[in-house]
């Protein structure tokens, strides 16, 4: 059997981005042969320029017709490996874009397990119950707050004709001490200096006229 059908390769399977370089590779070695070829093709070209019609061009132009039918050949062969090429890389960029996707998949998968584990723990009466307990406290608060910040208004008992009366006599009071004052500032005096004008105990006589006017002359 391995003699009709050959021996089952046991070589690796090569990737696609190894197809591709191959392929590269070819196209690359395509194109110095079409470039070997337009210098061929350029320098008939110049030879039938200079010659006279007859045998002789006519054998130069057979020789570039063949090369111009080979150019053509690498040219199609090239242009269909320059697609295939082109092909593989389009099929490389969508096995990324699934990679991708699945990726973002099993990520998703696995945060969606999370959030199903976390909120597992959760349980909605307990937050509510403890919704309820801080409005509770807070209503607390606001009552506590209230009764510090409570204002005293005078007693009920207090007479408020005699305090009419008792702020009447501090108005006259004061009205009397005032009119002292103006007093004692119309004799010349104010009433806070009359102590201090008072002569010196210690002085036994006023002092003579005559001994006065020495005393300045």
């Amino acid at each position: 059997m391995n003699r009709l059908f050959g021996a089952k390769s046991t070589a690796p399977k090569p990737t696609l981005n190894s197809a591709i370089t191959n392929v590269d590779t070819h196209v690359e070695s395509l194109d110095v042969k079409l470039a070997k070829l337009n210098a061929e093709l350029t320098a008939y070209q110049q030879r039938m320029a200079k010659m006279r019609d007859g045998p002789g061009k006519t054998a130069i132009k057979q020789k570039a017709l063949k090369v111009l039918q080979r150019r053509k050949m690498y040219e199609g062969q090239r242009d269909q490996l320059q697609q295939q090429s082109w092909n593989m890389e389009q099929a490389g960029m969508m096995q990324d874009n699934l990679k991708n996707v699945m990726t973002t998949v099993d990520a998703m998968k696995t945060t969606t397990k999370e959030l199903k584990k976390q909120y597992g723990k959760v349980n909605i009466d307990k937050i509510e119950k403890m919704q309820d307990e801080m409005a509770d406290l807070m209503d607390i608060g606001n009552d506590i707050q209230e009764s510090i910040s409570r204002s005293y208004d005078i007693p009920d008992d207090v007479d408020e004709a005699e305090l009419d009366a008792e702020l009447e006599a501090l108005g006259e009071e004061a009205e009397y001490e005032g009119l002292g004052a103006i007093g004692a500032e119309a004799e010349g005096t104010p009433s806070f200096m009359v102590d201090e004008v008072k002569a010196p105990e210690f002085i036994d006589e006023p002092p003579e006229a005559n001994k006065v006017k020495e005393a300045a002359g």
